[in-house]
This record gives structure tokens, sequence and C-alpha cells, in this order.
């Protein structure tokens, strides 16, 4: 699972995800990519998920790139707290993407190994997402 070796804070606020991605949203590695429609919090669960079903699909062929990096944690409380207590301690760690960010890429594969791959990695992300071929 993806986590930081260390971070300067150990416990961030939620924040609000607006607007488009203006970082990580062209092609640079690759040749095909799975680009993100919708905003949401990706586990490094999910991230790991996405990128074991595209490895096992591709076998031996290609080379996958994993643009996103999960570097934000997420708190949760025991159940049956009271209220004033603090903040719940991390408990996973999610990347937070954008609309029109870049999550995963692949190169030196046909393409419809790569279609089939990247569907798959797809559909393991908790948005709507898209295939994109560099011209």
């Amino acid at each position: 699972m993806l986590s930081p070796k260390r971070t300067r804070f150990r416990k961030q606020h939620r924040g609000r995800m607006k607007g488009i991605s203006y970082r990580g949203n062209r092609i640079c590695f690759g040749r095909y990519a799975l680009q993100a429609l919708e905003p949401a919090w990706i586990t490094s669960r999910q991230i790991e998920a996405g990128r074991r079903a595209m490895t096992r699909n591709v076998r031996r062929g290609g080379k996958i790139w994993v643009r996103i990096f999960p570097d934000k944690p997420v708190t949760v409380r025991p159940a049956e707290t009271r209220m004033g207590s603090g903040k719940g301690s991390p408990e996973y760690w999610v990347a937070i993407v954008k609309p029109g960010r870049i999550l995963y890429e692949m190169g030196g594969v046909a393409e419809n190994v790569a279609r089939r791959a990247i569907s798959i990695a797809g559909s393991k992300m908790p948005i709507r997402t898209q295939l994109i071929i560099s011209g």
C-alpha cells in the first residue's frame, strides 16, 4: 500500500474539492492513459487495486506509470466515542483527484491490450473515468 515516508503534520483538515485539475492532466510518459472525470478521494487500496489489475492484464509487456500518490491522511474516531475527545488517529491515506487528472499511464503494448487493461483499472476506481490515447 502506498503512503508517505514522513509528513510535516500528522493530521490534515478535510478541505473541499472544487474546480478542475490544472496539474497532471496531460500524458507525459506512455501512450495510453486513464483520466478522472469526477472529483474524489482515491484511497491507497484503490490505487493499488487498479495498478495490480493493469499489471495482471498486460502480463510481461509494456510499462505502467501511476500518476497519483496518496499524501492526505484521513482520521477516524473510535466507535461509540463521546463528543469533545479530539480528532481521531490517521487511519488511511488518500489522493485528492479532481476532474481531468491522469491516474495511470501505459506504454509499450498493443492498443487492444491497453484498452482492456485500462478499462479494468477504471472499474476499480470510485469515479467515472475515460481512456485517452496520445496522438
